[in-house]
């Protein structure tokens, strides 16, 4: 029985494998990637790298075996049909006979067209009768931390999520919480609501950001019109940019706000608040 991580050296994937090398052996490991190149230090580790292609499904034929634990990382290409890419891994996991199916979907209470792909997806999985888990992740907090660059030069966090509240976490929890599943028992079939402990607001991120780096960092609250063209601006095709600041009509709504304690029971400690993770990457 190996434990197959997908898209295994993207930014949650490469966290997911760090952490089973800490739970189990590694010749259990199955990295899937599509650049083999990337995963060399983990086959240096004696991990088991596989090539496979979400937007080729014949690559994952043959590349699962009966009992494996899967865990298929969602794909982040929005417009290349993410649903029918999820398919195509499903159906060759189905076909080996695994013995569960874990997948990286949204939170439940989002009702952006982010989360369509996810919805779609999920539908597919409880279709197919494999055994799954669905890891309805939060937000992650490295989606803020990693762009403060314009956020530093700018002095300001900009965003169309009005007065509403993100409750965030990690990658490294939510990896925790993936890892928990893969290696433990008895959760088959169930769906856990992931996020972080407690919710924050963006004035909020905005006093934490002035107050680590010593500059006076605003808050502007702007409309989602006005951030999707902020977001062409720097380069995003239309359609991905209003999704994205579609997404923060939905914190307006409190849809991103909500705090089930299923992430840090899965993991057994606290998440990992954002004023840390701002650290992280100040340091970084």
């Amino acid at each position: 029985m190996s434990i197959v991580v997908t898209g295994a050296t993207g930014h949650l994937g490469r966290h997911v494998v760090e952490q089973l090398l800490e739970k189990v052996p590694a010749d259990r490991i199955t990295a899937v990637v599509r650049t083999p190149e990337k995963a060399a230090d983990f086959a240096d580790r004696g991990v088991r790298v596989a090539v496979a292609d979400y937007n080729a499904p014949e690559t994952f034929q043959g590349l699962f075996s009966a009992g494996d634990k899967v865990l298929l990382i969602s794909g982040n290409e929005f417009d290349k049909g993410r649903v029918g890419q999820h398919e195509g891994v499903l159906d060759a996991a189905k076909a080996a006979g695994v013995a569960l199916f874990a997948y990286t979907s949204a939170p439940g209470s989002l009702k952006a067209a982010l989360a369509d792909d996810h919805r779609g997806t999920e539908e597919a999985i409880l279709a197919s009768g494999v055994p799954y888990v669905l890891l309805r992740n939060g937000w992650y907090n490295e989606n803020y931390t990693e762009q403060l660059t314009p956020v530093l030069e700018h002095g300001a966090v900009v965003q169309a999520a009005g007065e509403g509240r993100v409750a965030s976490a990690a990658r490294a929890d939510y990896a925790a919480a993936a890892v928990a599943v893969l290696t433990g028992e008895g959760h088959e079939n169930k769906t856990y609501e992931l996020s972080g402990d407690t919710a924050w607001g963006f004035a909020e991120y905005a006093a934490e950001l002035s107050e680590q780096t010593g500059q006076e960092i605003a808050y502007n609250p702007v409309t989602v019109e006005a951030l999707t063209g902020i977001l062409t601006g720097v380069g995003l095709p239309e359609p991905v940019a209003a999704m994205l600041a579609g997404v923060d009509a939905s914190i307006e709504k409190g849809e991103l706000a909500v705090t089930t304690g299923d992430l840090s029971r899965l993991t057994g400690r606290p998440t990992t608040p954002i004023a840390e993770s701002v650290a992280v990457a100040l340091k970084g």
